[in-house]
């Protein structure tokens, strides 16, 4: 028969002395070698004497396709300095039920593999791979350098069902995740600027977001010389919401006795949203041409829209606030009241949008990382715990080098 030892040579110190083979496990009884220097598994003092010997059962890479389970005798020492301490052995952590070998192949596929995928390989429970995903994902979070932010981007993406969001802030020069935490409001985010503390704050100079208020007041509150900037796209998107659907329903309601005219107001809400670059087909071109003929309103809102995006795109602060003046007086002329409002309303955001002028800058580049975001939850039919999730998130965008 041959030496067991040289076939296994997988625990150093120990012999096999039993190797069971079943249907769909492997079953190994090792004891410890006679002629290894015993040491403490604290201070790795050596040649320390045997307090007790304990057995245990322990989880090991799978053979074959087979489960391994290793029978082991480990010896407790007594240390002058640690007292009664495990012995020092270089494939099994302290308390730990599965070896190294184990514990690594599981934290690598966790990367790459849903949480519950990974359990059901290795026949493990979910929450023991979780919690080893939970170290390697600390280790990694906590080995990257400090992070010296100088222009933030922040947005924030649904959490779970029921309007439950989640707020994440975006290094915009390293492209790196800092902060996520859960909720949208001040007192969500507040955390972010008290752990970045006096000196990190007054080292922001811009900060890009949507016109969302909590956001605004709570950046302008801890780093008071940081410029705001608002999200062509996000702005955009609220006028269409506002002020292009709103006519456009109000058209169709004008015209309820008139029915295939309704349909066709009805029916072209992303024809009016889709920018004119973006049309497919001549025929859509030739519909949305049409349509705008036909309704004066709808030309309106229409034609504005083309001019607010110009606001983004002003070379020079002075060459702004002549589009600026411009868009608000025709917002005014135009005497469509969905429009008149939305004007009145962005008065109060001239500062964010001008601030595009010296700082080009916008929430592109966390909506991307959004969409990735969502892939991680889905990949794993979402999270119960969101500190998990968190620490996935920024795993997975530790930033540029």
């Amino acid at each position: 028969m041959p030496d067991l030892k040289a076939c296994l040579p997988f625990w150093e110190g120990f012999h096999v002395a039993d190797l069971d083979v079943g249907p769909d496990l492997v079953q190994i009884t090792l004891y410890a070698d006679p002629a290894q220097r015993l040491r403490c598994g604290g201070c790795q003092r050596p040649d320390l004497p045997v307090h007790e010997h304990c057995r245990r059962r322990l989880r090991d890479l799978p053979m074959l396709g087979k489960a391994v389970l290793l029978h082991v005798t480990l010896r407790r020492v007594a240390c002058p300095d640690c007292g009664t301490r495990m012995e020092s052995v270089s494939w099994l952590d302290r308390h730990a039920r599965l070896t190294r070998r184990l514990a690594e192949a599981v934290s690598t596929l966790c990367a790459r593999l849903p949480t519950a995928h990974v359990a059901e390989l290795f026949g493990l429970h979910w929450s023991t791979v979780r919690s080893l995903d939970r170290r390697r994902l600390t280790a990694a979070v906590a080995g990257l350098s400090p992070a010296q932010p100088k222009r933030l981007v922040m947005d924030e993406f649904a959490l779970y069902k029921g309007h439950r969001y989640a707020s994440v802030v975006l290094d915009a020069d390293t492209r790196r995740v800092l902060w996520i935490g859960e909720g949208r409001s001040r007192a969500a985010v507040r955390p972010f600027f008290e752990a970045l503390g006096r000196q990190g704050c007054a080292r922001i100079e811009a900060v890009a977001m949507d016109m969302n208020t909590a956001f605004d007041l709570e950046v302008r509150r801890h780093c008071k010389q940081a410029r705001i900037v608002y999200d062509l796209f996000h702005v955009i998107a609220k006028y269409g919401r506002e002020v292009i659907d709103r006519v456009r329903v109000d058209t169709a309601n004008q015209l309820r006795h008139d029915r295939p005219a309704r349909r066709v107001i009805k029916q072209s809400r992303w024809l009016l949203l889709r920018n004119p670059a973006n049309l497919k087909t001549p025929e859509q071109q030739v519909r949305l041409e049409e349509l705008l003929a036909a309704n004066q309103s709808l030309m309106t809102v229409y034609v504005m829209k083309a001019q607010l995006k110009a606001l983004w795109t002003a070379p020079t602060a002075w060459a702004w606030r002549q589009a600026w003046t411009q868009w608000m007086s025709h917002a005014k002329q135009s005497q469509v009241p969905a429009l008149m409002q939305f004007a009145r309303r962005l008065k109060g955001y001239w500062r964010g949008i001008v601030s595009r002028v010296r700082w080009p800058m916008h929430t592109g580049q966390l909506e991307g990382i959004n969409n990735k975001i969502k892939v991680i939850k889905r990949m794993a039919y979402g999270y119960r715990d969101s500190e998990y999730f968190f620490l996935k998130i920024k795993a997975a965008f530790p930033g540029n080098p």
